[in-house]
């Protein structure tokens, strides 16, 4: 279906009431998978989590269905990312849907990396909104995630502040192995389709060397440049996002003798998948070294 059918159906639902029935609701929607790990984390089963983005879809194209813009009229709070594609395009409009939402933009807090020069006002444009992967941003998003919950059911603060800290103690113990694994390994490189680990290697000392730029396919000269880099850093393994096509990443892998290793950023359980995430590299890591 095209944006304009959505924002149609969008504007039908604020016309039938823009007073809504946000009142006693507890809905908070929010913008991607992981994003739900961090608030039911905080606070247990007190709110239900409207994902915008589902699993297997792509969050820089992605386009809402209606049924979630009916559970986004009820809600109570949106938490967004802040730099991912889909908000960019609808990020506005949810805003105009409810009016009485709070907001929090997890983005806000973090150190961003940059995909294009700042801002003259400070504002960093084209930022890589891939930050949550990342132990380190996770700690920054816990501590917004659990602001945002004080704000929205100040009774329970207590309990909030407890699950906070047995959360940040799950979210150490993936930095610590983070730190752990990628402190021991002389190659410090890794081959990537989609850029999506840019803050783990910022954070942890690692190189990331993506297939894809500014999400376009790679020319034949820059496939070239990628086989000639893996060959030379010994590179045998090339990670793909489940989301995405592995057409290019196959294309180096069968030049250079390399695995396909499939990973899941976008996973509803982080500790999981950012756990998996950083064994697989340090095993690539590894693998390299042979």
């Amino acid at each position: 279906m095209t944006r304009i059918f959505y924002f149609l159906i969008i504007c039908l639902i604020i016309s039938c009431g823009r007073n809504g029935t946000n009142s006693g609701n507890k809905i908070i929607t929010v913008s991607i998978a992981p994003f739900k790990y961090f608030v039911e984390e905080i606070a247990g089963n007190d709110f239900t989590v409207n994902i915008m983005v589902p699993a297997g879809a792509d969050p820089h194209t992605y386009e809402p269905f209606p049924d979630q813009i009916i559970k986004l009229r009820k809600s109570v709070a949106y938490i967004s990312n802040g730099y991912l594609g889909f908000e960019m395009n609808w990020l506005g409009r949810f805003y105009e849907t409810n009016q009485t939402m709070k907001r929090l933009s997890l983005g806000d807090k973090i150190d961003l990396l940059a995909t294009q020069p700042d801002h003259p006002g400070g504002h960093i444009e084209g930022a890589d909104p891939h930050y949550w992967v990342s132990p380190k941003c996770a700690l920054v998003i816990a501590n917004s995630v659990r602001g945002l919950l004080f704000e929205l059911n100040p009774s329970q603060r207590q309990k909030y502040e407890s699950n906070y800290q047995l959360l940040i103690s799950k979210i150490q113990e993936v930095d610590n192995k983070a730190r752990k694994s990628f402190s021991d390994v002389p190659i410090k490189c890794f081959m990537i389709y989609h850029p999506n680990l840019a803050y783990v290697a910022r954070d942890y000392g690692l190189e990331e060397i993506a297939v894809e730029f500014e999400g376009k396919e790679p020319t034949p000269s820059r496939m070239r440049e990628l086989i000639d880099r893996a060959r030379k850093d010994n590179l045998k393994t090339i990670f793909v996002q489940m989301e995405y096509d592995t057409k290019n990443a196959k294309a180096i892998a069968g030049e250079i003798g390399a695995e396909i290793v499939l990973i899941d950023p976008l996973s509803e359980n982080w500790q999981k998948s950012t756990s998996d995430i950083i064994d697989a590299l340090h095993k690539s890591l590894l693998n390299s070294l042979k």
